[in-house]
């Protein structure tokens, strides 16, 4: 497990909601394993590669921002050892230790001693929903600590407080308003995808460009609309190709207002390589390659070839569900 390096306003807050405690009220048991050795609990929830759709929910003059996110192969962990030696160094980030402390509150309870960790395999400020994947990762852990069930509206009203979010905390693809925190459409688990992606360098400020992001949505309502109608129909009709093409068309989409370096070279590529489609972090640094079917050697070989030719190393991984 690998200690985080925090700032002194991290520390603080990490300090203030996960230090020694008086044990929870008399509801909560004592979790010892054999020989009167601690039990651990976790917490874990995967992470996203960017979204295959992010615009408008419907052409307006006041659009929202709504995401299909793409659930990645890749995780976030937390976990909790009641009663065993605190950590000398916190492993929890700030906004994590602030949905501990929000989880307490709402159920009116208080953690007992003991030691957290953490770990994670989402790279940080991408557009994998690390730190939501955090924060929901911690939740699961509380909630499997205290022995309650997994409540979504608690989740939501933790993530409301804190930040926009993906909704990672569903384990299928959803149509999700991020700053309203409202899940609008579940559609299933029925579609995944192979996917060969990069990370171009960079960050992008989400809340800095979010207005820069609602005026091109109000540009270009229409096209949005018809993207966004193209998505939900293949995802209904359990069609793979056609949810490809649509996020092809909201990745183009996105290009005319956050731009991705390699996006004209990728795209003029996906018909040799035979990939269904194109995804991106839309306010994120990640872009790759849909396939509908899991490419053979040859072609990750000639994928691989041709993204390292663009100074980059590809990854490959599941994407979705199916």
């Amino acid at each position: 497990m690998v200690a985080v390096q925090r700032s002194d306003q991290e520390v603080e807050a990490v300090e203030a909601y996960v230090g020694t405690r008086v044990p929870v009220m008399s509801a909560h048991r004592r979790l010892d394993g054999p020989a009167g050795r601690a039990q651990t609990v976790s917490g874990v929830c995967h992470g996203t590669l960017g979204e295959l759709y992010q615009g408008p929910l419907k052409a307006g003059e006041e659009p929202d921002i709504a995401l299909v996110s793409f659930p990645v192969d890749r995780h976030s962990w937390v976990h909790f050892t009641p009663y065993a030696e605190p950590s000398s160094t916190p492993v929890l980030g700030a906004k994590a230790a602030t949905a501990a402390r929000l989880f307490l509150e709402h159920y009116g309870l208080t953690l007992p001693p003991g030691r957290w960790g953490a770990h994670s395999d989402l790279t940080v400020g991408v557009g994998m929903a690390s730190s939501t994947a955090d924060i929901v990762a911690t939740l699961r852990c509380l909630f499997r600590l205290f022995a309650l069930p997994y409540d979504t509206e608690v989740v939501l009203g933790v993530l409301a407080r804190i930040e926009r979010a993906d909704s990672v905390f569903l384990d299928e693809f959803a149509l999700h308003l991020s700053a309203r925190h409202r899940v609008v459409r579940r559609l299933g688990t029925d579609l995944g995808f192979h996917t060969a992606y990069i990370t171009e360098p960079g960050t992008v400020d989400t809340a800095a460009v979010t207005e820069v992001l609602l005026a091109h949505y109000r540009r270009r309502g229409a096209p949005y609309e018809r993207c966004l109608t193209d998505l939900l129909r293949g995802f209904t009709s359990g069609d793979p190709a056609a949810v490809a093409r649509a996020a092809t068309a909201s990745a183009a989409l996105s290009q005319e207002v956050l731009t991705k370096a390699t996006f004209e070279e990728i795209s003029a590529r996906r018909e040799r390589f035979g990939a269904d489609g194109i995804f991106v972090a839309h306010t994120g640094s990640l872009i790759g390659y849909l396939f509908a079917r899991r490419p053979g050697a040859d072609t990750t070989s000639e994928l691989s070839a041709f993204f390292h030719s663009l100074g980059h190393q590809c990854s490959f991984v599941q994407g979705g569900y199916g």
